[in-house]
């Protein structure tokens, strides 16, 4: 199987797995589960939401290592991606400028904005290799598409 059908049979499978839960935070970590165990080059995955009133993102859920705590609007990978609300792909994190070192492992990043209905980015989600330009296409599409789908769920009381 190529990955982009693995980004689909996730999707699928989260689709059925989740059909009848209305807890947000258990379908965020059942999401973090599955793409963090599917692919190897995902090193650390998860989300960052954001904390109305503070100008921050927080983590969680996520897998792997520790990541930081907490990001202010702007900063990093994950703080442009909210600022500017579009899909960061990063083949080697140290050309990033403002690049935040949550692990000295990480190498290559993606950042996908999470909408919700209003349009408004109300989290991110993040994957980091610990391998150079793991990311292509592929990912962005298909975790576009999983960030299409989670954001339609009720993320603002987060």
């Amino acid at each position: 199987m190529n990955r982009k059908e693995k980004y689909e049979e996730i999707l699928t499978a989260l689709e059925y797995m989740v059909e009848e839960e209305d807890d947000v935070v258990a379908v965020m970590s059942t999401v973090v589960c599955e793409y963090h165990n599917a692919f190897p080059h995902f090193d650390w995955t998860g989300f960052y939401r954001v904390k109305k009133g503070e100008n921050l993102l927080i983590v969680g859920p996520y897998q792997g290592s520790h990541g930081c705590l907490r990001i202010a609007f702007g900063d990093g990978v994950c703080g442009s991606a909210f600022r500017e609300k579009k899909t960061q792909l990063v083949d080697d994190v140290t050309t990033f400028e403002g690049h935040i070192a949550c692990s000295s492992t990480t190498i290559s990043e993606i950042v996908v904005p999470i909408f919700n209905a209003e349009g408004e980015v109300v989290a991110v989600f993040d994957v980091d290799s610990n391998a150079p330009a793991a990311f292509d296409s592929v990912d962005v599409e298909g975790l576009k598409k999983m960030a299409a789908w989670i954001g339609a769920w009720d993320l603002r009381t987060l």
